[in-house]
């Protein structure tokens, strides 16, 4: 277990390091978990840049509403699926199942939405994906160990479908919400070729991974851009496209790691939730 541990903190640890380290001293390599020259530097160029106050709040935005859509969306066909008296759950189930291992493509996605009129708009980052065969069928796997008495019971009491939906099977089911969330969560926050595709244009709908990339190429190419002053370019040409792109890691990988806490003991007893006790 320690090695396993070791074996994945540490290359974390080393792209920290980098990140926190001298541009030219970086070059030398030889760096492990601790920055040999330590610096601020790699981080106060990429938050110069213009766009990323604006892309920070798009990501934020995105990921909170597209978490939230995702999983009411899912839930409730999941809760669907897993009555036994809905004639067309076979039907469903299959049409869902071939949405897995077929996809149009690009073009034919990209025209879609191009008619749907989402093109420059918010909803292109939400709606395309609000439900997923695969989280609906995590979540209904976990519905179908509900004895379906409790509903049963629950409509004689007089409860309609969606009080026993939001009274008993939610609550019940909150472990399967909460990793289907964190794997919507670290979806949509990592997610930048949609804004690529549909928002490039859109200064106010850009996210910040769509910013962060324009800063590495940037580096990389030694393209200046027009959102970038003379200043920024004598700064950038001090510093490395390696330290920048550790710096880059660890802007994207820290606040969705935030989130993990939050979710972690209702994700162990997910995983745990089948397991054979002794």
């Amino acid at each position: 277990m320690i090695l396993v541990t070791v074996a994945t903190l540490y290359p974390f640890l080393n792209v920290l390091a980098l990140s926190f380290n001298d541009s030219t001293d970086s070059v030398r390599g030889g760096i492990t978990i601790f920055p040999r020259e330590f610096t601020l530097k790699n981080y106060q160029i990429i938050f110069s840049f213009s766009g990323l106050v604006t892309g920070f709040k798009i990501s934020v935005l995105r990921t909170v509403v597209g978490t939230i859509l995702g999983l009411i969306s899912a839930s409730m066909l999941a809760f669907t699926l897993a009555r036994p008296d809905f004639q067309g759950r076979r039907f469903v189930s299959v049409y869902l199942a071939i949405t897995m291992y077929v996809s149009a493509g690009i073009i034919p996605t990209y025209l879609l939405i191009k008619d749907l009129h989402m093109m420059g708009t918010f909803a292109v980052y939400v709606l395309p994906g609000l439900v997923s065969a695969f989280n609906v069928f995590v979540i209904r796997s976990f519905i179908d160990g509900i004895p379906f008495a409790l509903q049963e019971s629950a409509k004689i009491d007089g409860a309609n479908d969606f009080k026993i939906f939001w009274r008993i099977i939610l609550p019940m089911t909150t472990p399967a919400l909460a990793t289907i969330a964190l794997f919507l969560a670290v979806g949509q926050w990592n997610s930048w070729f949609d804004t690529y595709l549909y928002n490039a244009t859109s200064d106010h709908l850009t996210t910040l991974q769509y910013e962060l990339m324009k800063v590495l190429q940037s580096t990389t190419t030694g393209n200046n851009g027009d959102y970038r002053s003379t200043n920024m370019t004598q700064a950038m040409a001090t510093i490395s496209p390696e330290s920048v792109k550790m710096a880059i890691t660890i802007v994207v990988t820290v606040p969705i790691l935030l989130v993990y806490p939050f979710l972690q003991r209702y994700f162990v007893k997910g995983m745990t939730l089948g397991a054979v006790k002794g």
